[in-house]
Protein backbone atom coordinates (compact mmCIF):
# COMPACT_ATOMS: atom_id res chain seq x y z
CA UNK A 1 0.00 0.00 0.00
CA UNK A 2 0.94 3.30 -0.54
CA UNK A 3 1.89 5.18 2.14
CA UNK A 4 -0.14 8.60 2.65
CA UNK A 5 1.60 11.43 3.46
CA UNK A 6 -0.34 13.19 5.63
CA UNK A 7 -0.94 17.17 5.00
CA UNK A 8 -0.59 20.18 7.50
CA UNK A 9 -3.84 19.45 9.72
CA UNK A 10 -6.12 22.20 10.10
CA UNK A 11 -8.14 22.64 13.44
CA UNK A 12 -11.54 20.68 13.95
CA UNK A 13 -14.70 22.69 13.19
CA UNK A 14 -16.86 23.27 15.77
CA UNK A 15 -21.08 22.74 14.61
CA UNK A 16 -23.37 24.63 15.97
CA UNK A 17 -25.08 23.46 18.66
CA UNK A 18 -27.87 21.95 18.21
CA UNK A 19 -31.18 23.09 20.42
CA UNK A 20 -31.20 20.52 22.99
CA UNK A 21 -27.14 20.50 23.60
CA UNK A 22 -25.91 22.96 26.00
CA UNK A 23 -23.68 25.78 26.20
CA UNK A 24 -22.31 26.28 29.82
CA UNK A 25 -22.49 29.60 31.46
CA UNK A 26 -20.45 29.10 33.71
CA UNK A 27 -18.54 26.46 35.69
CA UNK A 28 -21.12 25.72 38.82
CA UNK A 29 -23.82 25.75 35.79
CA UNK A 30 -21.80 23.33 34.55
CA UNK A 31 -21.63 21.17 37.54
CA UNK A 32 -25.16 21.49 38.81
CA UNK A 33 -26.27 19.94 34.96
CA UNK A 34 -24.83 16.30 36.27
CA UNK A 35 -22.27 13.92 34.65
CA UNK A 36 -23.87 12.78 31.47
CA UNK A 37 -25.77 16.10 30.42
CA UNK A 38 -25.40 17.05 26.36
CA UNK A 39 -22.60 19.68 27.30
CA UNK A 40 -21.63 20.44 23.91
CA UNK A 41 -18.47 22.42 24.35
CA UNK A 42 -16.92 23.24 28.33
CA UNK A 43 -13.39 23.67 27.25
CA UNK A 44 -13.80 27.64 26.85
CA UNK A 45 -14.85 27.34 30.81
CA UNK A 46 -11.70 24.96 31.65
CA UNK A 47 -9.10 27.32 29.97
CA UNK A 48 -9.99 30.07 31.91
CA UNK A 49 -10.10 28.13 34.85
CA UNK A 50 -6.51 27.23 34.25
CA UNK A 51 -5.18 30.43 33.65
CA UNK A 52 -6.80 31.80 36.96
CA UNK A 53 -8.66 29.14 39.16
CA UNK A 54 -6.75 25.69 38.36
CA UNK A 55 -7.89 24.91 42.13
CA UNK A 56 -10.97 25.82 42.30
CA UNK A 57 -13.33 25.91 45.55
CA UNK A 58 -16.30 25.01 45.18
CA UNK A 59 -19.85 26.01 46.17
CA UNK A 60 -20.89 22.54 48.87
CA UNK A 61 -23.64 22.38 46.10
CA UNK A 62 -22.44 21.47 43.51
CA UNK A 63 -19.84 18.84 45.00
CA UNK A 64 -20.31 15.09 43.96
CA UNK A 65 -20.39 13.62 47.18
CA UNK A 66 -21.85 16.26 49.55
CA UNK A 67 -18.69 17.29 50.96
CA UNK A 68 -18.40 20.24 52.89
CA UNK A 69 -15.22 21.36 50.92
CA UNK A 70 -14.62 20.92 47.37
CA UNK A 71 -12.12 21.78 44.78
CA UNK A 72 -11.89 21.07 40.85
CA UNK A 73 -8.99 20.57 39.90
CA UNK A 74 -7.96 21.41 35.77
CA UNK A 75 -4.20 21.59 35.45
CA UNK A 76 -2.54 18.54 34.01
CA UNK A 77 0.43 18.97 36.21
CA UNK A 78 -1.75 19.13 39.48
CA UNK A 79 -4.54 16.68 38.35
CA UNK A 80 -1.10 14.10 37.92
CA UNK A 81 -0.29 14.96 41.16
CA UNK A 82 -3.13 13.75 42.84
CA UNK A 83 -3.67 10.79 40.91
CA UNK A 84 -0.05 9.81 41.87
CA UNK A 85 -0.31 10.52 45.57
CA UNK A 86 -2.34 7.85 46.82
CA UNK A 87 -1.37 8.41 50.63
CA UNK A 88 -2.44 12.23 50.66
CA UNK A 89 -5.27 11.41 48.38
CA UNK A 90 -7.80 8.60 49.25
CA UNK A 91 -10.15 6.41 46.86
CA UNK A 92 -12.67 5.48 49.72
CA UNK A 93 -14.62 8.75 48.42
CA UNK A 94 -15.50 6.45 45.60
CA UNK A 95 -16.57 3.75 47.78
CA UNK A 96 -19.25 6.39 49.75
CA UNK A 97 -20.48 7.79 46.51
CA UNK A 98 -20.58 5.45 43.86
CA UNK A 99 -20.44 2.37 46.16
CA UNK A 100 -23.95 3.15 47.50
CA UNK A 101 -25.17 1.36 43.52
CA UNK A 102 -21.85 -0.32 42.89
CA UNK A 103 -21.35 -2.55 45.75
CA UNK A 104 -17.70 -3.07 46.74
CA UNK A 105 -15.66 -2.34 44.33
CA UNK A 106 -11.59 -1.92 43.21
CA UNK A 107 -12.21 1.63 42.23
CA UNK A 108 -12.85 2.93 45.85
CA UNK A 109 -10.49 0.93 47.41
CA UNK A 110 -6.90 1.92 49.01
CA UNK A 111 -3.37 0.65 49.83
CA UNK A 112 -3.20 -3.33 50.38
CA UNK A 113 -6.25 -3.79 50.03
CA UNK A 114 -6.76 -2.32 46.25
CA UNK A 115 -3.36 -4.19 45.52
CA UNK A 116 -5.00 -7.20 46.18
CA UNK A 117 -8.26 -6.63 44.26
CA UNK A 118 -6.55 -5.10 41.14
CA UNK A 119 -4.13 -8.67 41.00
CA UNK A 120 -7.76 -10.36 40.71
CA UNK A 121 -8.57 -9.12 37.14
CA UNK A 122 -5.21 -7.68 35.70
CA UNK A 123 -3.83 -10.98 34.63
CA UNK A 124 -7.40 -11.48 32.56
CA UNK A 125 -6.50 -7.76 30.89
CA UNK A 126 -2.73 -8.11 29.85
CA UNK A 127 -1.30 -7.66 26.47
CA UNK A 128 -0.37 -11.24 26.07
CA UNK A 129 -3.96 -12.05 26.96
CA UNK A 130 -5.97 -10.08 24.80
CA UNK A 131 -3.88 -9.26 21.78
CA UNK A 132 -2.98 -13.15 21.95
CA UNK A 133 -4.75 -16.35 20.49
CA UNK A 134 -8.06 -15.89 18.63
CA UNK A 135 -9.49 -12.85 20.91
CA UNK A 136 -8.71 -10.12 17.90
CA UNK A 137 -10.81 -12.75 15.65
CA UNK A 138 -13.46 -12.61 17.85
CA UNK A 139 -13.54 -8.86 18.48
CA UNK A 140 -13.54 -8.42 14.55
CA UNK A 141 -16.35 -11.21 14.69
CA UNK A 142 -18.77 -9.73 16.81
CA UNK A 143 -17.94 -5.90 15.04
CA UNK A 144 -18.78 -7.46 11.42
CA UNK A 145 -22.18 -8.84 13.17
CA UNK A 146 -23.02 -5.41 13.83
CA UNK A 147 -22.50 -3.91 10.44
CA UNK A 148 -24.02 -6.66 8.95
CA UNK A 149 -27.46 -5.32 10.55
CA UNK A 150 -27.30 -1.63 8.85
CA UNK A 151 -25.20 -1.74 6.09
CA UNK A 152 -27.98 -2.59 3.40
CA UNK A 153 -29.32 -0.05 4.73
CA UNK A 154 -26.53 2.33 3.47
CA UNK A 155 -27.10 4.94 6.05
CA UNK A 156 -26.92 4.55 9.91
CA UNK A 157 -26.54 6.26 13.52
CA UNK A 158 -23.30 4.84 14.27
CA UNK A 159 -23.81 5.80 17.79
CA UNK A 160 -26.50 3.44 18.11
CA UNK A 161 -26.19 1.05 16.14
CA UNK A 162 -22.63 0.01 16.74
CA UNK A 163 -20.58 2.34 19.03
CA UNK A 164 -23.25 1.94 22.10
CA UNK A 165 -23.48 -1.82 21.86
CA UNK A 166 -20.72 -3.27 20.27
CA UNK A 167 -17.76 -2.95 23.06
CA UNK A 168 -19.51 -4.27 25.57
CA UNK A 169 -20.54 -7.37 23.39
CA UNK A 170 -16.98 -8.13 23.67
CA UNK A 171 -16.43 -7.48 27.19
CA UNK A 172 -19.32 -10.05 27.51
CA UNK A 173 -17.59 -12.60 25.57
CA UNK A 174 -14.41 -12.24 27.93
CA UNK A 175 -17.05 -13.09 30.77
CA UNK A 176 -18.77 -16.13 28.96
CA UNK A 177 -22.22 -15.58 29.03
CA UNK A 178 -25.13 -14.17 27.25
CA UNK A 179 -26.52 -10.31 27.87
CA UNK A 180 -29.44 -10.99 25.50
CA UNK A 181 -30.77 -7.63 24.90
CA UNK A 182 -27.23 -5.73 24.83
CA UNK A 183 -28.27 -2.39 24.47
CA UNK A 184 -30.56 -3.06 27.61
CA UNK A 185 -27.60 -3.90 29.78
CA UNK A 186 -26.03 -1.52 28.76
CA UNK A 187 -28.82 0.85 29.73
CA UNK A 188 -28.88 -0.18 33.23
CA UNK A 189 -25.00 -0.26 33.41
CA UNK A 190 -25.06 3.51 32.47
CA UNK A 191 -28.28 4.38 35.21
CA UNK A 192 -25.81 3.59 37.95
CA UNK A 193 -23.91 6.99 37.24
CA UNK A 194 -26.83 8.97 37.53
CA UNK A 195 -27.80 8.19 41.20
CA UNK A 196 -26.60 11.39 42.64
CA UNK A 197 -29.10 13.28 40.26
CA UNK A 198 -31.84 10.40 39.99
CA UNK A 199 -31.17 7.93 42.69
CA UNK A 200 -34.18 6.16 42.13
CA UNK A 201 -33.36 5.01 38.51
CA UNK A 202 -29.82 4.74 39.73
CA UNK A 203 -31.14 2.08 43.10
CA UNK A 204 -33.38 0.73 40.58
CA UNK A 205 -30.74 -0.06 37.74
CA UNK A 206 -27.89 -1.37 40.42
CA UNK A 207 -30.72 -4.17 41.55
CA UNK A 208 -31.89 -4.81 37.79
CA UNK A 209 -28.48 -5.46 37.41
CA UNK A 210 -28.42 -7.70 40.51
CA UNK A 211 -30.81 -10.08 39.75
CA UNK A 212 -29.22 -10.38 36.77
CA UNK A 213 -25.99 -11.11 37.62
CA UNK A 214 -26.51 -12.97 40.61
CA UNK A 215 -27.90 -15.96 39.25
CA UNK A 216 -24.79 -16.58 36.51
CA UNK A 217 -22.48 -15.85 39.64
CA UNK A 218 -23.90 -19.15 41.32
CA UNK A 219 -23.68 -20.97 38.27
CA UNK A 220 -20.18 -20.16 37.94
CA UNK A 221 -19.39 -21.12 41.60
CA UNK A 222 -21.20 -24.48 40.55
CA UNK A 223 -19.44 -25.09 36.92
CA UNK A 224 -16.61 -22.94 37.30
CA UNK A 225 -14.51 -22.19 33.97
CA UNK A 226 -11.69 -20.20 32.79
CA UNK A 227 -13.46 -16.85 32.02
CA UNK A 228 -13.19 -13.85 34.39
CA UNK A 229 -16.10 -14.91 36.43
CA UNK A 230 -15.14 -18.39 37.27
CA UNK A 231 -11.33 -16.81 38.12
CA UNK A 232 -13.29 -14.22 40.49
CA UNK A 233 -15.40 -16.88 42.10
CA UNK A 234 -12.62 -19.39 42.82
CA UNK A 235 -10.35 -16.36 44.10
CA UNK A 236 -9.27 -15.25 47.68
CA UNK A 237 -8.67 -12.41 49.76
CA UNK A 238 -6.68 -12.79 52.73
CA UNK A 239 -7.66 -16.68 52.99
CA UNK A 240 -11.49 -15.95 51.86
CA UNK A 241 -13.50 -16.11 48.80
CA UNK A 242 -15.20 -13.37 47.31
CA UNK A 243 -18.63 -12.96 48.36
CA UNK A 244 -21.94 -13.40 45.33
CA UNK A 245 -22.26 -8.89 46.19
CA UNK A 246 -18.21 -8.76 45.74
CA UNK A 247 -18.03 -10.57 42.30
CA UNK A 248 -21.53 -8.96 40.97
CA UNK A 249 -20.14 -5.47 42.36
CA UNK A 250 -16.87 -6.17 40.10
CA UNK A 251 -18.83 -6.99 37.18
CA UNK A 252 -21.23 -3.73 37.51
CA UNK A 253 -18.11 -2.30 37.72
CA UNK A 254 -16.76 -3.56 34.76
CA UNK A 255 -19.15 -3.66 32.61
CA UNK A 256 -19.88 0.05 32.74
CA UNK A 257 -16.09 1.16 32.27
CA UNK A 258 -15.75 -1.43 29.40
CA UNK A 259 -18.89 -0.30 27.43
CA UNK A 260 -18.47 3.48 28.04
CA UNK A 261 -14.94 4.11 27.64
CA UNK A 262 -14.58 2.65 24.22
CA UNK A 263 -17.62 3.22 23.32
CA UNK A 264 -17.53 6.71 23.43
CA UNK A 265 -13.37 6.58 21.98
CA UNK A 266 -14.42 5.02 18.74
CA UNK A 267 -17.97 7.38 18.56
CA UNK A 268 -15.14 9.97 19.08
CA UNK A 269 -12.66 8.98 16.42
CA UNK A 270 -15.68 8.82 13.97
CA UNK A 271 -16.72 12.36 14.45
CA UNK A 272 -12.89 13.22 14.00
CA UNK A 273 -12.91 11.81 10.32
CA UNK A 274 -16.36 12.83 9.66
CA UNK A 275 -14.99 16.22 10.27
CA UNK A 276 -12.20 16.25 8.45
CA UNK A 277 -12.08 14.35 5.09
CA UNK A 278 -7.93 14.84 4.45
CA UNK A 279 -8.07 12.76 8.13
CA UNK A 280 -10.69 10.24 6.82
CA UNK A 281 -8.56 9.62 3.10
CA UNK A 282 -5.39 9.40 5.24
CA UNK A 283 -6.08 6.88 7.66
CA UNK A 284 -8.40 5.01 5.08
CA UNK A 285 -5.34 4.80 3.22
CA UNK A 286 -3.03 3.47 5.83
CA UNK A 287 -4.40 1.77 8.84
CA UNK A 288 -0.99 2.03 10.42
CA UNK A 289 -2.56 5.23 11.48
CA UNK A 290 -5.15 3.84 13.25
CA UNK A 291 -4.00 3.53 17.00
CA UNK A 292 -2.68 7.12 16.75
CA UNK A 293 -6.30 8.01 15.39
CA UNK A 294 -7.88 6.09 19.02
CA UNK A 295 -5.15 7.89 21.17
CA UNK A 296 -5.74 11.44 19.88
CA UNK A 297 -9.10 10.56 20.40
CA UNK A 298 -8.95 9.70 23.74
CA UNK A 299 -6.81 12.70 24.47
CA UNK A 300 -9.15 15.15 22.71
CA UNK A 301 -12.31 14.12 24.51
CA UNK A 302 -11.35 12.00 27.33
CA UNK A 303 -14.55 9.73 27.54
CA UNK A 304 -14.30 10.16 31.52
CA UNK A 305 -13.37 12.87 32.41
CA UNK A 306 -13.88 13.15 36.00
CA UNK A 307 -11.79 11.12 38.95
CA UNK A 308 -12.37 11.82 42.44
CA UNK A 309 -10.30 11.89 44.87
CA UNK A 310 -10.43 13.29 49.38
CA UNK A 311 -7.90 14.52 50.94
CA UNK A 312 -6.89 12.41 53.92
CA UNK A 313 -4.91 15.30 55.87
CA UNK A 314 -4.06 19.09 54.97
CA UNK A 315 -2.20 19.02 52.03
CA UNK A 316 -1.59 21.82 49.10
CA UNK A 317 -2.14 21.26 45.03
CA UNK A 318 0.02 23.39 43.40
CA UNK A 319 -0.36 26.58 45.55
CA UNK A 320 -3.36 25.92 47.47
CA UNK A 321 -3.76 24.58 50.51
CA UNK A 322 -5.85 21.75 51.01
CA UNK A 323 -7.95 20.82 54.44
CA UNK A 324 -8.02 17.01 55.12
CA UNK A 325 -11.88 15.89 54.00
CA UNK A 326 -11.71 18.27 50.80
CA UNK A 327 -13.34 16.24 48.09
CA UNK A 328 -10.75 16.69 45.26
CA UNK A 329 -12.54 16.83 41.08
CA UNK A 330 -9.81 15.74 38.99
CA UNK A 331 -10.89 16.81 35.29
CA UNK A 332 -9.07 14.84 33.34
CA UNK A 333 -10.32 16.15 30.54
CA UNK A 334 -8.72 19.73 31.28
CA UNK A 335 -5.52 17.93 32.32
CA UNK A 336 -5.39 16.84 28.62
CA UNK A 337 -6.30 20.39 27.06
CA UNK A 338 -3.94 21.75 28.97
CA UNK A 339 -2.15 24.33 26.82
CA UNK A 340 1.16 23.96 29.06
CA UNK A 341 1.58 20.08 28.40
CA UNK A 342 0.24 20.07 24.61
CA UNK A 343 0.99 22.51 21.80
CA UNK A 344 -2.41 23.44 20.27
CA UNK A 345 -4.65 21.47 22.58
CA UNK A 346 -7.68 21.70 20.85
CA UNK A 347 -7.02 20.97 17.91
CA UNK A 348 -7.02 17.18 16.56
CA UNK A 349 -4.19 16.22 15.45
CA UNK A 350 -2.66 12.64 15.14
CA UNK A 351 0.81 13.71 14.21
CA UNK A 352 1.08 15.62 18.07
CA UNK A 353 3.97 14.77 20.29
CA UNK A 354 2.30 12.22 22.47
CA UNK A 355 3.69 14.57 25.88
CA UNK A 356 1.67 11.40 28.01
CA UNK A 357 -1.86 12.18 27.44
CA UNK A 358 -3.82 10.64 30.50
CA UNK A 359 -7.57 9.19 28.86
CA UNK A 360 -6.46 6.29 31.62
CA UNK A 361 -6.01 8.48 34.73
CA UNK A 362 -2.21 7.33 36.11
CA UNK A 363 -0.75 5.85 39.12
CA UNK A 364 -2.09 3.00 41.26
CA UNK A 365 -5.68 3.32 40.06
CA UNK A 366 -4.62 3.38 35.95
CA UNK A 367 -7.48 1.41 34.35
CA UNK A 368 -6.68 -2.27 34.05
CA UNK A 369 -8.77 -2.23 31.08
CA UNK A 370 -6.81 0.34 29.04
CA UNK A 371 -5.32 -2.48 26.80
CA UNK A 372 -8.65 -3.95 25.95
CA UNK A 373 -10.39 -0.95 25.49
CA UNK A 374 -7.50 0.34 22.77
CA UNK A 375 -7.57 -3.07 20.82
CA UNK A 376 -11.58 -2.78 20.56
CA UNK A 377 -11.69 0.66 19.19
CA UNK A 378 -9.14 -0.09 16.68
CA UNK A 379 -11.00 -2.92 15.73
CA UNK A 380 -13.43 -1.42 15.28
CA UNK A 381 -12.81 2.10 13.76
CA UNK A 382 -10.55 -0.75 11.05
CA UNK A 383 -14.30 -2.72 10.75
CA UNK A 384 -15.84 0.32 9.78
CA UNK A 385 -13.28 1.68 7.42
CA UNK A 386 -13.08 -1.80 6.07
CA UNK A 387 -17.13 -2.31 5.11
CA UNK A 388 -18.10 1.37 4.52
CA UNK A 389 -16.84 3.35 1.77
CA UNK A 390 -17.24 7.53 1.20
CA UNK A 391 -18.97 7.72 4.63
CA UNK A 392 -20.43 11.09 5.16
CA UNK A 393 -22.30 12.76 7.24
CA UNK A 394 -26.29 13.51 6.90
CA UNK A 395 -26.56 17.15 5.68
CA UNK A 396 -28.71 19.06 8.45
CA UNK A 397 -28.38 16.17 10.53
CA UNK A 398 -26.11 17.99 13.66
CA UNK A 399 -23.39 15.24 15.91
CA UNK A 400 -21.33 16.65 18.29
CA UNK A 401 -19.28 15.19 21.02
CA UNK A 402 -21.36 16.17 24.86
CA UNK A 403 -21.21 15.76 28.54
CA UNK A 404 -19.21 15.97 31.75
CA UNK A 405 -17.88 13.55 33.70
CA UNK A 406 -18.48 10.96 30.98
CA UNK A 407 -17.84 12.47 26.70
CA UNK A 408 -18.77 11.03 23.97
CA UNK A 409 -21.14 11.74 20.86
CA UNK A 410 -24.63 10.72 21.62
CA UNK A 411 -25.98 10.30 17.56
CA UNK A 412 -23.49 9.94 14.58
CA UNK A 413 -25.95 9.78 11.28
CA UNK A 414 -24.32 8.87 8.33
CA UNK A 415 -24.93 7.99 4.63
CA UNK A 416 -22.40 5.09 2.91
CA UNK A 417 -21.50 3.15 0.28
CA UNK A 418 -21.32 -0.65 0.88
CA UNK A 419 -17.61 -2.31 0.17
CA UNK A 420 -18.27 -5.68 1.59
Amino acid sequence: MTQFVMPPRKPVSERTAMSNYIEPRDIHALLALGPMAPVRNPYPLFRELRATQPVLALNPARSIAGSRRAVLVTRYQDVKAVLRDNETFSNDIVQRTMGVVMGPTVIGMDGKEHLQHRALITPSMTTRKITGGDFPREVRRIADGYVDTFIDAGRADLHEQFCYSFPLSVFVSLLEIDLGDVKEFHDHSKALCLVAMDPAKGFAASEWLLNFLQPIVQQKRRQPGSDLISVLVQSEVDGATLTDLEVVSFLRLLTLAGAETTNHTIGTAMVALLRDPELMAGVRADRTLVPKLVWEAMRWESPVSTVLREASCDTRIGDVRIEKGTEVICHIGSANRDEQQFDDPDTFDIDRADRDPIPFGFGRHYCAGSHLAKLEAEIGVNTLLDRLGNIRAIPGEEFSVVGFSFRGPDRIPVTFDRLT
